[in-house]
């Protein structure tokens, strides 16, 4: 059944989202540092509430923002921003084929637009939002220009764009619940170099690019 309101479904306690339910399986989120730089893997399960489902397959796309600053403490001064990355995930629904579309691109939307990479078509809406949900080794900063000294974290957060829905649809969103799927969570950066095991992904999906 689906949630009454669009939630990002976390573990109690292991970050803030709209509505949070402990039967959910919980956000995972691996830091892993090796010799070619800091990479995320991150499974983050998604369910939409009926509201924004009918928004979506009215044939409005939603597009999801995941950013990650890798940031260095400084006990005498502000802490300093090393690195920062950003990439967009567009979901949309295809009436004519009945079937699920995700856009991939580096960066957030501007007024220069986003060039969108690689797509993925889905069976299903469950199936969708699990690929939206999941990235596998996102490169956070290479080792060519990473010192990696003294105390470091990564700031990361995920977020449903209301700024890239159509003007009508943008009025009074921004306080409704059911609109309001962020997460942010704050990771250390392991001292030694690992290779930790990603996050599964349990979608399957037809890429094209």
């Amino acid at each position: 059944m689906r949630a009454l309101a669009a939630t990002l479904l976390l573990a109690a306690g292991a970050a803030s989202a709209a509505l949070e339910s402990p039967a959910a399986d919980p956000v995972q989120l691996v830091l892993q540092r090796r010799s070619e730089g800091l990479f995320l893997s991150a499974r983050l399960p998604l369910e939409l509430s009926p509201a924004v489902e009918e928004v979506l397959r009215k044939g409005v796309p939603l597009h999801f923002l995941w950013k990650a600053d890798l940031i260095q403490s400084r006990w005498y001064w502000l802490d300093k921003t090393v690195a920062s990355v950003a990439r967009t995930v567009r979901l949309a629904y295809q009436p004519l084929t009945r079937r699920w579309r995700l856009s991939y691109a580096n960066g957030t939307p501007g007024a220069s637009g986003l060039q969108y990479g690689l797509h993925q078509n889905f069976d299903s809406l469950d199936d969708a939002l699990l690929g939206a949900g999941h990235v596998s080794n996102w490169k956070l900063v290479d080792a060519a220009r990473w010192r990696s000294a003294g105390e470091q974290r990564v700031e990361f957060s995920f977020a449903l764009d209301l700024t890239q829905l159509p003007r009508p649809f943008q009025l009074g969103l921004f306080n409704q619940s059911g609109w309001n799927l962020s997460l942010q969570k704050t990771l250390e950066v392991p001292e030694a170099v690992g290779n930790e095991a990603e996050p599964a992904a349990d979608s399957s999906a037809e890429g094209d690019a």
